[in-house]
């Protein structure tokens, strides 16, 4: 039997960590906090790292300022949103398509908070799950961590055609003092792909702690 491997970032050792996740191959991590930190350096003046310079290679030395900020303006406000909605971590996932044309499915995946009134978490779970009336799937999971809720939602109307329709995969986990929601969502273009991505997250949610499962090193406690 293979164990697996996992790379394990730095921020699963802060102390002011509250949940654990890991995802499999195929994601790429998005330093979206690190890029609005670091706007001042992406719009200001020449020079200077920056995480998306870092991602897609420096930019010429003759591009000019204004020309940096307008390429990456889109970039910035997409980074804004997830910000405000309280996105801990995004990563977009990159996988062969090995039952299609054999081409490359992109996939955003994101984490975030919610803040709710206090209930028993598995009354959360149901009232989650009954009031979801336009999802495409629903369900109730009883996950390693406790109750969750796991739905699918298409996020674009159906007569745009195959090619435009965005769906989202949800799973809503409360955590174990029942005032807050971690919520890990995966959004897809694939419609053919669509359950692949839900057994995805399904499987990423049972992995989720609020508890480090990292070793306790020398000098922690």
């Amino acid at each position: 039997m293979n164990s697996a491997t996992f790379a394990i970032d730095s921020s699963a050792r802060r102390r002011d960590a509250d949940i654990w996740f890991a995802l499999p191959a195929g994601f790429l991590p998005l330093p979206f906090k690190e890029v609005l930190d670091a706007r001042n350096v992406l719009e200001g003046a020449d020079g200077g790292e920056h995480p998306l310079l870092q991602l897609v290679g420096e930019l010429d030395a003759s591009e000019r300022r204004q020309e940096r900020g307008a390429l990456f303006a889109p970039v910035l406000r997409a980074f804004d949103v997830l910000a405000c909605s309280g996105v801990l971590h995004c990563s977009m996932g990159l996988h062969l398509d090995d039952e299609g044309n054999g081409g490359v499915l992109p996939s955003l995946f994101t984490l975030s908070w919610r803040q709710i009134a206090w209930a028993p978490r598995n009354v959360i779970a149901a009232r989650l799950a009954a009031g979801l009336h336009e999802a495409l799937h629903v369900e109730v999971l009883e996950l390693p961590c406790g109750p969750a809720c796991l739905a699918v939602t298409r996020l674009s109307p159906p007569d745009v055609g195959v090619a435009g329709q965005l769906f989202q995969i949800a799973v809503h986990v409360p955590y174990p003092d029942a005032t807050k929601l971690a919520v890990l969502t995966l959004a897809t273009t694939a419609a053919h792909r669509v359950d692949d991505y839900r057994d995805l997250l399904r499987a990423t949610a049972r992995i989720v702690t609020f508890e480090s499962p990292l070793p306790v090193e020398r000098g922690e406690v």
